[in-house]
């Protein structure tokens, strides 16, 4: 299986001049979820969002055609996709002619399958969806919803991730809350690059201190791991040390090389949050 030194991260690279799906570049899910101590069954639901603001091809009289890209990673996919293999192969199809709009998505649906189910015993397919020009003008805005933790006025001191500053008044009554922070920032696992995010906590159970949550989320600051990889860390350590009944958290990773990220994790089957980027994305 491939590893992160492997991909094309921190190396100089050409464009391809056709399309070319052998570009994409998978990595395994489970050497990180081992770190976790995740074994068998996944104790959480969810998937990765990503939006593609680069994607252009060819109409069969040689005009470009653009669009933007919304694709759906299911968590239980085997594979993540590099993301710097992911604007490679896209940036392949930049001089590639296609009868249609549809044609390119139901190509990127393929590929992209094929890629994150590659090895797994049923695989499935990814979600794809492309928004013409004609519906940019209706693309919204809108900040992560809940009660932000970034109005604290606290001390921070840790930067590496450190799941020891969680808290909950476990012999309290229970409550239910929506959290959110513009403070998470990790960075790239192979280049030290920073990934700047926001990310929404939304629990039922123990109230979980505030202060020690905003600490922890902070805490993450000089930690390098891959987006989907950090908020599945944020899931477990809040699900083992605060003990919620429900959890939910949702970052949105601002963009880079034209795309962006947004994993969620959730404890419980739900919709998913559609895919509205932050005033920062």
């Amino acid at each position: 299986m491939n590893s992160p030194d492997q991909s094309q991260l921190g190396k100089p690279v050409s464009y391809a001049d056709r399309y070319d799906a052998s570009l994409l570049f998978p990595l395994a899910r489970a050497p990180k979820r081992d770190e976790l101590g995740l074994a068998g069954a996944l104790p959480f639901f969810g998937a990765d969002l990503w939006t593609a603001f680069e994607l252009s091809w060819l109409n069969r009289r040689g005009k470009p055609q653009v669009a933007i890209g919304h694709f759906t990673i299911p968590c239980e996919t085997p594979n993540i996709i590099e993301s710097k293999s992911l604007k490679l192969y896209l940036g392949s199809f930049n001089s590639e002619p296609f009868d249609s709009a549809d044609q390119v998505r139901e190509r990127i649906r393929a590929d992209l399958s094929e890629a994150v189910w590659r090895g797994a015993p049923a695989p499935g397919t990814v979600g794809v969806r492309l928004l013409l020009p004609e519906a940019f003008d209706r693309e919204p805005v809108h900040e992560l919803d809940g009660l932000s933790l970034d109005r604290l006025d606290i001390e921070c001191t840790q930067y590496t991730p450190a799941p020891e500053l969680l808290r909950a008044a476990q012999d309290e009554q229970p409550v239910e809350e929506t959290l959110t922070s513009n403070l998470l920032k990790s960075n790239c696992l192979v280049t030290g690059q920073p990934d700047w995010g926001s990310v929404q906590i939304r629990y039922s159970g123990p109230q979980i201190d505030q202060g020690g949550l905003l600490r922890y989320l902070v805490s993450f600051r000089n930690h390098n791991e891959f987006h989907e990889q950090c908020v599945e860390r944020l899931f477990m350590d809040i699900w083992r040390r605060c003990k919620p009944s429900k959890l939910a958290v949702y970052a949105r990773y601002t963009r880079r090389g034209g795309l962006d990220i947004n994993p969620l994790r959730t404890s419980h089957p739900m919709a998913l949050p559609a895919n509205v980027r932050t005033a920062r994305q």
